[in-house]
């Protein structure tokens, strides 16, 4: 085998050692440094926020916003089943309940359930929403941008409205997508509802290594979570403190790898696109898979791209799929586990979970990192294309 080809892996090809060391050679590493700041305000320019937060991690930046929207114990937050499990955490750091909901085509959350769920399956109560069953307080829906794609944010907001719902967006995968028409046309995923958290893993479009950001249409409540995001300090000398607060500031080192990663994330996105064309074209005459559309009122950062199996043609046993293409040096991988199977989450409600449980025995996500080329694209697709003809072959001769 030669050199695996992997599936997102960041790349450094700009100023990120300049900065690092400047940070390091200034004495600023902890959560304290000018590189901190800029890249708050490099966030900010470029999301057309008046400010941001940076924060440990995509993570921590979903819990401040829980705790800024005063999610408290009992109460429910309607979030999707189809995303990674960190989107889902901070509702029981919190102590609330998740209620997990289907997908749409976009494998975003469904906007269409969500209505049926808050009008069929709930009852409004001097203007706050409860569930018939459990009488559970709704508080927050969290929408997941997933993988670059942007949720129909405008039908999310008029629900939230309706219902007076609190909308935390998971923006951790689509920073640089944004909407081409509407009413949020020129708006970045993230930027719409109460907050906005954005994830810098290393995985992601950028990377600061760990790390992440909170935006907000709040700025009062975005101030806060600052506030308390650095344990909560009233007086800097004396360590005085009025309320408990969190270890969740980003690193002064974190945020210099960061400031460069800014400086080229325009030129990240313009590649993503251009390589996930190339992957649609690869395979658009395929038989047996697909790569999966984003939504045309968008223009997306396309993070990463799902290839859709047709497992109505080929039984594929999904999990020794991705390790053969292991083994033949591509790393590639399902999407995730759907979040209301998992151990912690099966008592959760969860309301007509139909095309999530459909996405996730069909999709691959395939090799996207920024600094792939086209020889191990075109490896990618001839080797996944050869073994899904060979999977056929082999099936058509024992039936």
């Amino acid at each position: 085998m030669g050199k695996m080809i992997p599936l997102s892996v960041p790349n450094f090809e700009g100023n990120e050692e300049k900065y690092v060391s400047e940070a390091v050679g200034q004495g600023w590493v902890s959560t304290a440094g000018a590189y901190i700041m800029r890249l708050e305000k490099q966030m900010a320019t470029f999301l057309h926020t008046k400010t941001a937060v940076a924060c440990q991690s995509g993570t921590s930046a979903l819990h401040l916003a829980m705790m800024e929207c005063e999610i408290k114990p009992g109460d429910g937050v309607i979030v999707p089943t189809i995303t990674f499990i960190a989107a889902v955490n901070p509702v029981t750091y919190v102590g609330a309940i998740p209620i997990f909901m289907d997908c749409d085509e976009s494998l975003c959350i469904d906007p269409l359930k969500v209505k049926a769920f808050c009008e069929n399956e709930c009852v409004l109560e001097q203007d706050q929403l409860y569930t018939k069953e459990g009488h559970i307080l709704v508080k927050a829906i969290v929408p997941v941008h997933v993988f670059g794609n942007l949720c129909e944010m405008e039908k999310i907001m008029e629900i939230a409205a309706k219902y007076k719902l609190k909308v935390i967006e998971d923006a951790t995968e689509c920073l640089g997508s944004k909407f081409t028409t509407g009413k949020y046309i020129g708006r970045y995923g993230g930027t719409i509802g109460d907050f906005g958290a954005y994830s810098f893993n290393g995985n992601k479009i950028i990377t600061t290594g760990g790390g992440g950001m909170l935006v907000s249409t709040n700025d009062e409540q975005l101030e806060h979570a600052r506030y308390i995001s650095t344990q909560a300090k009233d007086d800097l000398c004396f360590y005085i403190h009025h309320e408990i607060g969190y270890n969740y500031r980003m690193t002064n080192v974190q945020a210099a790898i960061g400031v460069a990663q800014m400086e080229e994330l325009d030129e990240f996105i313009k590649r993503k696109r251009k390589n996930y064309e190339y992957y649609v074209h690869a395979f658009e005459d395929f038989s047996f898979a697909k790569l999966m559309k984003f939504r045309e009122d968008t223009f997306s950062n396309c993070w990463f791209y799902s290839l859709l199996i047709d497992i109505d043609q080929i039984e594929l046993d999904l999990r020794k799929f991705v390790e053969t293409l292991q083994e033949r040096g591509i790393q590639t991988r399902p999407i995730w586990g759907l979040i209301h199977e998992q151990k912690p989450y099966q008592n959760s409600p969860n309301y007509q979970i139909e095309q999530a449980v459909y996405y996730s025995k069909r999709i691959l996500n395939l090799p996207c990192s920024t600094n792939i080329t086209q020889p191990e694209m075109d490896a990618v697709v001839q080797t996944i294309k050869e073994l899904l003809e060979e999977t056929a072959y082999d099936q058509r001769r024992t039936e």
